[in-house]
Order: C-alpha cells, then sequence, then structure tokens
C-alpha cells in the first residue's frame, strides 16, 4: 500500500463528494488552450464541493494536437506527442491539487518507461504530490495495433479520503485485478471505449467490483468523435458511481449516474462508514466469503447427459 504524504487535510468525516467526468477531448491550437480547459473544469468541480475529481482513460490524446494534425493522426506519432507534453500536463494538475487542495485522478496517457509507452494515470494529492497506476491489462487495439505495455503494479493509495485503488478501464472487467484491491475503500475506473457495448463492459465490470469487494467504484468516459485521431475516434460513455446493492446503497448499485455521451461532471455524495457497514453486518458477504471459492474454482467436470 503507498501511504500518501498528507493524512489528512480536509476530512474529519467518512463523508466526501465526488466528480467524476464525461470528458470530450478537443483539437487545441495552443498549451493555454489546455490549460484553460483544465482549470475550468476543475474550478468548476470544486465549487460544486467535489473533494476527489476523476478524468478518464486516455483523456489527455487530446494532447497529440499541440504537435499538429499529422501528428495526431498518426498512431506512432500520436503516442510520442503525448508524452512529451505529460510532464507539463503534471505540473498544471499539481498545481491545480495544491490550490484547491483536493485530490485529482488526471486522464491517462502513453508514458515511456522504456521502448514502449505504457498507459500511465497520475495520481495527485492536496500537497502537490503525485503518484501513479499503470494499466495491467491491454485491449485488443493496445496490444497488436499501438504496443502499449504493462509496467508498474497495481497499488493502493492510503488518503485523507480512505484508502483508493485504481482499475484502467478494461482491468475492471477481471475480478483478480480487483480482489487485488480488497482493502480499498474505492476503486477508480476511468475509461475510454469506442461502443456502447464497451462502455457496458466496464459499467458491468466496475459495479461487479463493487459488489465483490463492497466498495464504491467510480467510473469516467471519454465522449464525442475525434476525427484528427485514429486512437480515440469515437467515444461512448458517461460517468458513474456504483456501490454494492446493500445496506446503505440504492437497490441498484447506481449511486449516481451521467447522462450518455454528454460532456460534464457527475457528481456524487458518498459516505464510507457505509462501505464498513457493508461490509460488517450487509444482507451478504461477498468480500469476506471470497476465500470460499478456493478448491471450487477448478475446471467443471463435463458429464454427458442425454
Amino acid at each position: 500500500m503507498v501511504r500518501w504524504g498528507m493524512q489528512k487535510h480536509i476530512l474529519d468525516t467518512d463523508k466526501m463528494k465526488i466528480a467524476t467526468a464525461a470528458y470530450d477531448m478537443d483539437f487545441l491550437p495552443d498549451w493555454q488552450a489546455y490549460e484553460n480547459k483544465i482549470t475550468r473544469w476543475v474550478t468548476e468541480a470544486v465549487g460544486q464541493g467535489a473533494d476527489l475529481l476523476v478524468f478518464p482513460e486516455y483523456g489527455a490524446m487530446e494532447l497529440a494536437t499541440l504537435e499538429g494534425r499529422e501528428s495526431a493522426a498518426d498512431l506512432e506519432q500520436s503516442l510520442h506527442a503525448v508524452a512529451k507534453h505529460i510532464p507539463a500536463a503534471d505540473k498544471l494538475h499539481a498545481k491545480l491539487a495544491q490550490e484547491h487542495q483536493v485530490y485529482i485522478l488526471a486522464a491517462s496517457a502513453p508514458v515511456f518507461v522504456a521502448d514502449r509507452p505504457s498507459n500511465r494515470a497520475r495520481f495527485f494529492g492536496p500537497s502537490g504530490q503525485m503518484l501513479e497506476q499503470d494499466k495491467q491489462i491491454m485491449t485488443r487495439f493496445e496490444r497488436e495495433d499501438w504496443n502499449v505495455v504493462s509496467d508498474g503494479p497495481l497499488q493502493i493509495f492510503d488518503t485523507a479520503l480512505g484508502k483508493i485503488g485504481i482499475l484502467i478501464c478494461y482491468d475492471s472487467e477481471f475480478p483478480l485485478l480487483g480482489r487485488a484491491l480488497e482493502e480499498a475503500d474505492l476503486i477508480l475506473v476511468p475509461s475510454c471505449t469506442d461502443a456502447l457495448s464497451g462502455y457496458w463492459r466496464v459499467r458491468i465490470g466496475a459495479m461487479a467490483r463493487a459488489l465483490e469487494n463492497q466498495c464504491v467504484t467510480v467510473m469516467a468516459s471519454t465522449v464525442g468523435d475525434c476525427d484528427w485521431s485514429p486512437a480515440v475516434d469515437e467515444n461512448v460513455g458517461a460517468g458513474g458511481v456504483f456501490g454494492p446493492p446493500d445496506r446503505g446503497f440504492p437497490d441498484t448499485g447506481v449511486i449516481a449516474l451521467g447522462q450518455l455521451n454528454v460532456p460534464g461532471w457527475t457528481y456524487a455524495e458518498v459516505n464510507l462508514s457505509m462501505v464498513q457497514a457493508a461490509r460488517n453486518s450487509g444482507a451478504q458477504f461477498n468480500r469476506r466469503h471470497w476465500a470460499d471459492q478456493e478448491g471450487r474454482e477448478k475446471p467443471a467436470a463435463i458429464l454427458p447427459l442425454r
């Protein structure tokens, strides 16, 4: 578990307000346009009282446009174009987190750690400190076309808002990755999907992880069309906050849900004491009973029945 530098800054209770994005990417004329945009998004969420702001997977791909349309339109060049601007983007997010005393999960981006890039989310605390989480399992597009690779392991960030883990998009669809974050109170799920089916795969994954871990999951999405990019040309999604359909949570497990494909923030007020209540005295104990699967998860025998 990664312990955050500042253990207390905002909350004296378990309550928090979450803002999760349905984020539309732009063709940026210059760096100032990007800085103005991110500042505007953060300022709006802070104005609504948000303590935690969650941007989506690959939302940083709009930075490729700063190198021109030709670079943005080329799969390989776009990776390097975005990576070039990530240090400056990180400084901006750190400044905003510190200025407003909030936590910000920046939109993930390709970051080169060796010959090939990793899909990396950067998480900023109110001190301006930054910690990182890499995507673990690549989609077919990332593997076969883009050659994006996995790097660092899963981590849990111990913050003043609670223990927070991150499953980037496709990672949320794998139960064992979710189980690795069983100590997390919240799991953030930044996503980028190009079809309604993809959105639902990630949303179902996020809701399943909330059920299994009896925690809160927070899904952010990219939305809209980007004709300048073959990587993020079509985007379908919405912001959403989910919990286990159990004690203290909505019967549907849906705490908050944004309108599909409409850019903007979705807000949710969450009391993490509900997470502990569900884990300690819920109607069911999915998290506690996980180990009961051991010995039963072997491939089932196939029996003939005529």
